[in-house]
């Protein structure tokens, strides 16, 4: 299995290959071309060249191109969906969801436009706030949802103006290379261009001086590493990066009623998810019955080969995620007890079991590290300002949920809650109009929406004086 990358409207070989692991078998699933230094200058100067003209076309005809790209995607859907599962490790059933989604977000972009905003609008002046594309965008995307995060980045981007360089995490590369084999004949060449990586051309493409915008989703740690490299040319950045996301569980919450949703908020994509539960704070008398109800359902889990219509949770997506969840379920061992899963599971492939563990400290790394994988802590607390306190003392703050039979009670209590985003008695709503962005630790910038798509351009005030 390979796919070719796609450089200046021509689909090409790299000039070196790197293995791409299924985790369900832990064995290779293909070789993907990687790009050297000379491909991404190749790359960065077709996307300067092909601005000029993207740029000026209009709205109307890059939402067509837009609209075309979704139509071919849902025509080869479930070639994608099964691609996305063999390299991800994810059920097909959320393959299938998350191209589902890629294509609905072409299409939700590619009727949006940026209108001016007309300011002041008097008898001897008019003031306008004007927006315009940046250049040549540089997509850094994660291995969690390779496809959906890469077109939430590539469809605001291009309906703006713009043009993008793909680069797919090095053990997931599959599904973006296969989008620009799609988009090759779809879309002028150089205004959408995808490139293999064996994990050297982040920084390249960070610090090129001619690369106008870097999007960027993933880690803390390597969003700090974007940041430092983007500041040699001041360019314009979004960064989308990690949390530790706290579930509020109040005292009038119906235990039976919403264990499945916490369950579905913690496990999804085997916990692989930026917005996803990683910690859950109930009242110290309804611990017992909310680590029943969890730890029931991890029991009822069917962990497996995605593929398999039978499975329910995946594999973590690499070697490397496997392991550090091994040393945060040796120590959660140690420090607090374990109602669900938490032991090794037999076989090939990178399988961690669903695993409710409680009482342990708050120190401990399962409640202070982003986890990113099916393992969940359940934590009791005294009085709701203490539970607040402890949901707020984290250096993230990419999302929250706070769970209550009184809506309106939770919605205030969600104003307490210092995060990008708070759910109240759901999860995984995340309409494509509405805009996100995390606080503190978790990223700089918007995602989603109109402001979401301005982070794409550079504001321009015109004003205007009429005599």
């Amino acid at each position: 299995m390979q796919f070719r990358m796609l450089i200046d409207g021509r689909l090409c070989e790299g000039t070196s290959t790197l293995n791409v692991i299924n985790p369900a078998t832990g064995k290779p699933l293909g070789a993907s071309w990687c790009a050297d230094d000379a491909m991404v200058e190749q790359a960065v100067a077709a996307g300067g060249r092909a601005f000029r003209s993207w740029r000026g076309t209009s709205p109307e005809h890059r939402g067509a191109a837009l609209e075309a790209l979704a139509a071919a995607l849902q025509r080869n859907s479930e070639k994608f969906a099964r691609l996305l599962t063999r390299e991800q490790g994810k059920t097909l059933a959320e393959a299938r969801g998350e191209v589902d989604a890629s294509v609905a977000a072409l299409r939700y972009h590619a009727g949006l436009r940026l209108e001016d905003r007309l300011l002041v609008d008097g008898a001897d002046e008019r003031i306008v706030e004007q927006r315009y594309p940046l250049g040549v965008v540089a997509a850094i995307v994660p291995w969690n949802f390779p496809l959906l995060l890469l077109v939430l980045k590539l469809a605001p981007a291009l309906a703006a103006g713009n043009c993008v360089i793909a680069k797919p995490a090095p053990t997931t590369p599959f599904t973006a290379l296969l989008l620009g084999e799609t988009a090759a004949d779809l879309l002028p060449p150089g205004v959408f261009q995808t490139l293999g990586d064996d994990g050297a051309l982040g920084p390249r493409l960070a610090a090129h001086p001619d690369i106008a915008h870097v999007s960027f989703t993933g880690s803390t740690a390597t969003g700090r590493k974007v940041m430092a490299s983007a500041a040699g040319s001041l360019k314009r950045f979004t960064l989308e990066l990690g949390g530790n996301d706290a579930a509020l569980v109040l005292d009038d919450a119906d235990i039976g009623a919403i264990a499945p949703r916490l369950f579905e908020g913690a496990m999804s994509n085997a916990g692989q998810v930026c917005l996803g539960i990683k910690r859950i704070y109930a009242p110290r008398a309804k611990v017992d019955a909310l680590c029943e109800a969890l730890g029931e359902l991890a029991r009822l889990s069917v962990p497996g080969d995605g593929l398999d219509p039978a499975t329910t949770l995946g594999p973590v997506q690499n070697a490397a995620q496997h392991a550090r969840l091994a040393g945060l379920l040796e120590e959660s061992r140690a420090l607090g007890r374990v109602v669900a899963g938490g032991g090794a599971m037999a076989g090939d492939g990178w399988f961690v079991p669903p695993t409710i563990v409680r009482d342990l400290p708050d120190q401990a790394r399962l409640v202070r590290e982003e986890q990113f994988g099916p393992i969940v802590p359940v934590l009791a607390y005294d009085t709701l300002d203490e539970a607040v306190a402890r949901a707020n003392d984290s250096e993230y703050g990419l999302g929250a949920s706070v769970w209550s039979g009184d809506a309106e009670r939770a919605i205030a209590l969600a104003s307490r809650i210092e995060s990008g985003l708070v759910w109240v008695n759901r999860v995984f709503s995340l309409p494509f109009e509405v805009p996100i962005g995390g606080a503190k630790h978790s990223g700089i910038g918007r995602h989603q929406g109109l402001a979401g798509m301005e982070e794409f351009t550079q504001a321009r005030i015109v004003n205007a004086a009429l005599a």
